[in-house]
């Protein structure tokens, strides 16, 4: 009986679980958006080496005395994004190779950089993010990025699903196709950093992953598929959190579980479907 009323109402005594509440109201939707991109323009990987990368981030706001290191680690990300994006386009490997690189090479640094004199262990909860600990002022970061990747999606997505087919029938069209790749990349990475410390860098990539693998296994047409990946984020997402409250769980941790159930379950109707 405890868990039934701590999950449907005793959350609401709690003004942090409120609070965290609002927060995954605006950020499921802005990460089931974002994986629909990321997904479609093979970039998924990319998302997950740039929170891995993060912690060099974290270490550089440190080394130049940050109360927080979040602006640093912005400024990285997209220093990140756009050498990387320089890198790719060279075409000297493989993406995959290229971003593995550069994902071993920035945890390492970050690594090396934030574990000197044993100081590591206190920016450790930067690994698992902590939606419990967001503040009345992050709900504010989160609605001004949700609207616009909103606004991105609106006005680029055609293209970037143009170039995800074909590049070269992309760029008969007039389509720039390094431009686009470099402006997702670089929206990605800003929100990677103002959002990891709330999702964590080994949660972060399952977020933005599994709600568009889910869509796509029931979705119909393309605004079917990102409609249910919004939908299915943000429904999962609040399922996780309560949970994570009544059972006493890491909240970031179990939302991906939720996440990864409402992904097996869109297996299963599509598996029985097709029969």
């Amino acid at each position: 009986m405890t868990f039934l009323s701590d999950l449907l109402w005793g959350w609401t005594e709690y003004g942090f679980m409120r609070t965290a509440l609002c927060a995954v109201l605006l950020i499921a939707p802005l990460y089931g958006l974002l994986g629909t991109m990321a997904v479609d323009g093979r970039m998924a990987f990319f998302s997950d080496s740039l929170g891995h990368s993060a912690i060099t981030g974290i270490a550089l706001g440190v080394m130049l005395g940050l109360q927080t290191p979040a602006w640093a680690m912005v400024l990285y990300g997209l220093c990140y994004a756009l050498l990387l994006c320089y890198v790719k386009g060279r075409g000297a490997a493989s993406t995959d190779t290229t971003i593995g690189v550069f994902s071993s090479t920035g945890l390492a640094l970050g690594v090396v950089l934030l574990s000197r004199n044993g100081g590591f262990a206190k920016y450790s909860g930067y690994l698992i993010g902590d939606l419990l600990a967001i503040e009345p002022g992050d709900i504010a970061t989160a609605a001004v990025l949700l609207a616009v990747s909103l606004a991105f999606w609106l006005l680029f997505y055609n293209k970037m699903l143009l170039n995800s087919i074909s590049g070269p029938v992309a760029s008969s069209r007039g389509v720039r196709t390094h431009l686009m790749e470099t402006a997702f990349a670089c929206l990605l990475a800003v929100v990677v950093m103002l959002s990891i410390r709330w999702v964590g860098t080994l949660m972060l990539n399952a977020m933005l992953v599994l709600p568009a693998a889910a869509a796509r296994n029931l979705a119909r047409n393309v605004r079917h598929y990102h409609l249910l990946s919004m939908l299915l984020a943000l429904v999962c997402s609040v399922l996780g959190l309560l949970l994570s409250f009544a059972w006493g769980t890491a909240s970031g941790a179990t939302i991906v579980l939720m996440l990864a159930a409402g992904y097996a379950v869109t297996l299963l109707v599509r598996s029985r479907s097709a029969q």
